[in-house]
């Protein structure tokens, strides 16, 4: 058996300060909160609130550590191997009924800053359709020989449509590796909202070259394009902590990384070898082909021997992202979907621990949301099967708990509060201190963009857990998302369009606030910030995909990213692709 070396023995050490320093913090917020809601007296529901308030409080505490760590270890120096590459690559494009302008207009782009390079000739371009609409299709099959002439691409660039899509992605990937896999070292997956720099592409490459050990290369992308509040927003704090929560990840994934599905470089023979996966038994969506099926392959290469590493510092990775709360919502229905499927292999024999981990960080990702409304749903019935104690005198909205409850009790909130914010006030600090805050608008702007997100985040984020919370009662209940094609446009929604998604919130805000008033009007004002924004919720989403509220918050220098404050060269050449196609 081969020892573990002192990279191996480094990551281990992360893992147990990350789960003790976790553990420590839930074990406090626990205590606390028992204190607490033993003042009236201890009952089964207590118990309940209890557990659930643990579980939700760790799901916090192991955030907030990923991002602590992301700021206590920077990334590792990675050796590389010769300047041109000895492999042969194959650039993967996989779409399905996407806006063949934009598609194409981003593959050109890649094309052209790949061309740029002194071993240009050893990539070559697949567009892999699963395209199941004849109009569509034919738009593919247009722009790819217009491509195959304006870049004169001939014996790089090649265009298939599979006239079935079994499988989905996966599938279509599987296709790709039976009829052309064995001619190329390496396979660059793609997905259609991808952006990356040659040069990146070239350096994961001669990464991938310096370790034969190394089976996946996972970069960090970053979100552009998006022009309404919400996409500046996402941008903003995709930006800001992204990189550094992508840092805390790589210290304690260390070999057993991550696979997000796309930009991310790919050993073709070893991924063949080990990543074939046959449907799960019985019906959808907990049967049929594995959704998400990123988290299990990176789990099928680690148990294989091979290494998946997620290296953040590989800039040059690009990305487009849902632009409104409703289009987000249905990625996040379809993501819920396959982690949660995820299940039923979280016990698949020979998968390495930290590999579980991961399986069973992707399926509480959207359990918590489902926890938090139990939660609230059980502080709420807990004064109907107690003796109600007097919180409130009369003279104070606030309400007031019997000593020692009350310093208990706003301990505790506060702490809950420090868990989500403090991580992300300590990387503002650091880039101020960093002096790297021109890339966010200056250091007056960038605090002014910190304060709003955290405003806007925590105004959403009751909205968001309901989301999630329908998505998990969907799948739980046997409804199956199907594949649902992308929205790529400007992500502007009508007021109608934004009511029709998020009607049902504002009925159960509005029943929470009345049942609260009514029968535990102690709960009443705590209910407030969660129950307000589910009322108004239409109104808020449809607000927050206002492309005209995005251009002010860009006039005025708020949500910047380093992305706009210097020109993405790869992104240009996409914006001119597209307007070019437009005008032909």
């Amino acid at each position: 058996m081969k020892k573990a070396g002192p990279e191996a023995w480094s990551t281990a050490f992360r893992r147990l300060a990350m789960a003790v320093i976790a553990l420590c913090l839930t074990t406090g917020a626990s205590y606390m909160f028992a204190i607490v809601v033993q003042s009236d007296g201890f009952d089964w529901l207590d118990i309940i609130r209890i557990a659930l308030m643990a579980v939700a409080s760790f799901w916090l505490a192991w955030g907030g550590c990923i991002a602590l760590f992301g700021i206590l270890f920077p990334p590792e120096e990675r050796s590389t191997g010769v300047d041109l590459p000895e492999g042969r690559t194959a650039i993967l494009l996989p779409i399905y009924n996407e806006a063949t302008g934009p598609v194409f207009a981003r593959l050109e782009a890649i094309m052209k800053s790949v061309a740029a390079l002194p071993a240009a000739d050893r990539f070559d371009f697949f567009v892999l359709s699963d395209t199941t609409k004849d109009d569509v299709g034919e738009a593919e099959q247009r722009a790819y020989e217009q491509l195959l002439v304006r870049q004169n691409a001939g014996g790089r660039l090649f265009y298939r449509r599979r006239e079935q899509n079994i499988g989905r992605k996966a599938g279509n990937i599987a296709d790709f590796l039976t009829t052309s896999g064995g001619a190329y070292e390496y396979m660059l997956v793609l997905d259609a909202d991808s952006l990356m720099d040659g040069k990146t592409i070239l350096e994961m490459v001669r990464r991938m070259e310096a370790d034969p050990r190394l089976g996946l290369l996972q970069s960090l992308p970053q979100i552009i394009g998006l022009s309404t509040l919400f996409g500046r927003l996402l941008q903003f704090a995709t930006g800001l902590y992204g990189p550094y929560f992508a840092r805390g990840l790589a210290a304690v994934q260390g070999e057993e990384g991550t696979f997000w599905g796309h930009n991310a470089l790919i050993r073709t023979r070893a991924f063949a070898a080990a990543c074939g996966m046959a449907p799960l038994t019985g019906k959808p969506p907990f049967g049929g082909h594995i959704l998400s099926h990123d988290t299990v392959e990176a789990a099928l290469l680690a148990r294989e021997g091979w290494k998946v590493r997620l290296d953040p510092d590989l800039t040059g990775s690009y990305e487009e992202a849902p632009a409104n709360m409703v289009d987000y919502a249905k990625r996040d229905r379809r993501w819920c979907q396959g982690n949660l499927q995820h299940s039923r292999i979280l016990a698949a024999p020979r998968f390495r621990f930290w590999s579980r981990i991961s399986i069973l960080q992707g399926v509480f990702a959207y359990l918590a949301s489902p926890i938090w409304c139990v939660f609230l749903l059980a502080s709420l019935a807990a004064p109907l099967v107690a003796p109600p104690p007097v919180y409130f005198d009369g003279h104070s909205p606030f309400p007031v708990f019997p000593h020692p409850e009350t310093t208990t009790a706003l301990a505790l909130l506060f702490g809950l509060v420090a868990l989500l914010i403090l991580p992300k006030l300590l990387l503002v600090a650091r880039a101020l201190l960093g002096g790297n805050s021109a890339d966010f608008g200056g250091p007056v702007r960038l605090l002014i963009s910190f304060l709003l997100e955290i405003l806007l985040t925590s105004i959403l984020a009751p909205i968001h857990m309901m989301f999630h919370c329908r998505s998990v009662f969907q799948v739980l209940t046997g409804a199956d998302s199907g594949w649902p094609t992308a929205d790529r446009d400007d992500g502007s929604l009508p007021i109608s369009a934004a009511f029709s998604a998020t009607w049902w919130m504002s009925i159960a805000g509005a029943g929470a606030i009345a049942f609260s008033h009514s029968y535990a009007p102690e709960m009443f004002y705590w209910l407030l910030p969660v129950a307000l924004p589910l009322v108004v919720a239409p109104l808020l989403v449809w607000m927050t995909a206002s492309v005209m509220m995005g251009k002010v918050t860009k006039k005025l220098g708020l949500f910047q990213v380093p992305t706009e404050a210097a020109p993405v060269e790869v992104a240009e050449d996409m914006r001119l692709a597209l307007s070019q196609k437009a005008a032909a």
